[in-house]
């Protein structure tokens, strides 16, 4: 597995509709992870473990999105550098489930039949959802919610109409 180490600049960006901070992947960076074909990187930001999307530029080029919680846990602010260290993901398609939530599928197998026919990238909102939640009772609550939708052949993220 091929690993790049470099630094690179913390810049404002990210599309419209969700301004954030992003890291622009330089070309022989790019190159050396394979290039186009790599959709998504395991490695660290400053030391801090990460497994991050590669984001398509316009006129090319691949940039990391960065949220804020990421800069605050990696100590970093727009305009300055951050060391990388990255290595395409062998398992682009692996989603790290929260507790709660690998608890509420095991319960429901229907649910999880629904939730491994998502998309990666809507596993991994799903997971995101319910671990984002600060308070314990809330994550437990989340991961019931979505996986009753799931069992009952709904969307994640819409409520079930009567």
């Amino acid at each position: 597995m091929t690993t790049c180490q470099f630094t690179a600049l913390l810049e404002a960006g990210g599309p419209s509709f969700m301004p954030t901070q992003v890291v622009v992947i330089p070309p022989l960076e790019l190159a050396a992870l394979g290039g186009k074909a790599v959709k998504r990187v395991m490695g660290t930001l400053n030391g801090h473990p990460v497994r991050l999307g590669l984001l398509p530029l316009r006129g090319g080029g691949r940039y990391l999105m960065v949220n804020k919680d990421l800069c605050q846990r990696i100590g970093a602010q727009v305009g300055r550098q951050i060391t990388l260290v990255l290595a395409p993901d062998p398992h682009p398609d692996q989603v790290d489930l929260p507790s709660e939530l690998a608890e509420a599928l095991a319960a429901w197998p229907e649910a999880d039949m629904q939730f491994q026919r998502l998309s990666g990238s809507m596993r991994r909102a799903v997971a995101r959802h319910v671990d984002t939640a600060r308070l314990a009772e809330t994550r437990a609550r989340r991961a019931v919610e979505l996986a009753e939708r799931l069992a009952q052949g709904g969307h994640p993220f819409r409520k079930i109409q009567s």
